[in-house]
């Protein structure tokens, strides 16, 4: 289902701002240019998931788990290899992506179910079942920019796993929200995995992970750092983050 050789993702990262365009136009006029620096986001990723395969991916805050995901859904192209991937797919990745916070969450639905290719009759067949698991018929019709970020997770997830994919992409969703609606989702995705569905998960929760997923891939800036069954990789991730914590706190040791 998803085959990724040699991947890599750069960003050109601005290292110095000026404190005013007018500033920066006169450094400008003066043959003074802005420093920059290059961030591998990823190097040399090389992964297979085959269909039906629950993967998870975990890794310390800017480990390059959410840029994998973008190369994934084709939300960005990779610098360097080739990214193949076959089925159709319901990415979970930005909650926010197509939503109009002027819009209502009744509006919003129509809007996103539609993005993900529903027409607008396939969206009013679904339209009470997505309200329904979202719990929140009695904001239907508030503008999101009034919803918290809670309830925007909610009729994401809600949306988002009415398209019935053959890949479910899911970025730290069940990281937002209350305990009750953690479960919903959890449950949700157990019936995907159930049904034979290719899942990406990523999350800073080991629990989860393990609940979830047979096999799991550790990123460390930008690279694999371990791939393989699911306690071993978690055991050497947890190991490894304790040892930082006593060398960043020597005297939480004593």
């Amino acid at each position: 289902m998803i085959s990724l050789q040699g991947i890599s993702v750069k960003y050109r990262l601005i290292a110095e701002r000026k404190g005013s365009f007018q500033a920066h136009v006169v450094n400008y006029m003066k043959g003074k240019r802005l420093a920059k620096r290059t961030l591998w986001a990823l190097s040399n990723i090389s992964l297979n998931v085959a269909e039906g395969e629950s993967l998870g991916i975990i890794g310390s805050n800017g480990a390059g788990k959410s840029t994998l995901l973008k190369v994934v859904s084709g939300v960005i192209r990779p610098f360097e290899g080739t990214a193949i991937v076959q089925g159709k797919m319901a990415p979970l990745i930005e909650l926010s992506a197509g939503f109009d916070d002027e819009l209502t969450g009744r509006e919003n639905i129509f809007l996103n179910a539609s993005i993900l290719g529903f027409s607008r009759r396939g969206i009013e067949e679904r339209f009470d079942r997505i309200v329904d698991f979202s719990e929140l018929r009695n904001f239907i019709d508030t503008p999101l920019k009034n919803y918290s970020s809670g309830m925007v997770a909610r009729l994401a997830f809600s949306v988002a796993t009415e398209v019935d994919p053959d890949i479910l992409i899911i970025d730290e969703i069940l990281s937002v929200g209350d305990a009750h609606f953690k479960r919903k989702c959890e449950e949700r995705i157990l019936e995907f995995k159930d049904r034979g569905v290719t899942i990406l998960f990523v999350s800073h929760d080991m629990k989860q992970v393990s609940d979830l997923c047979k096999k799991v891939l550790w990123l460390d800036r930008g690279r694999t750092k371990m791939l393989g069954d699911t306690g071993e990789v978690i055991s050497a991730y947890e190991a490894y983050q304790l040892s930082r914590q006593r060398d960043e706190n020597p005297s939480s040791s004593l």
